[in-house]
């Protein structure tokens, strides 16, 4: 099943571009999915298990390089099909 999800990353923290910049450059990183990004939030594409893979691998790692920060998501099934 094909799924999209929406992701927004909020460190908690005055600099806040950098940690945002880094998650959104490791979701590109993965092969299989397609990741569009807006000034409010990146999309995320693929797979269902594709999809929970890789953000469970990217948020893990975004949370243990910030001391603080806010993910926030919504997920969509079957994006595209009507």
């Amino acid at each position: 099943m094909k799924v999209a999800v929406d992701i927004s990353l909020y460190p908690l923290d005055a600099d806040f571009i950098p940690p945002i910049k880094d998650v959104i450059d490791r979701l590109n990183s993965h092969a299989g999915l397609e990741v569009w990004t807006n000034a409010m939030s990146t999309q995320v594409i693929g797979d269902f298990d594709d999809v929970m893979d890789a953000l469970k691998k990217e948020i893990g790692t975004t949370f243990d390089k910030i001391p603080k920060g806010v993910f926030i998501m919504k997920m969509f099934n079957n994006p595209g099909q009507h």
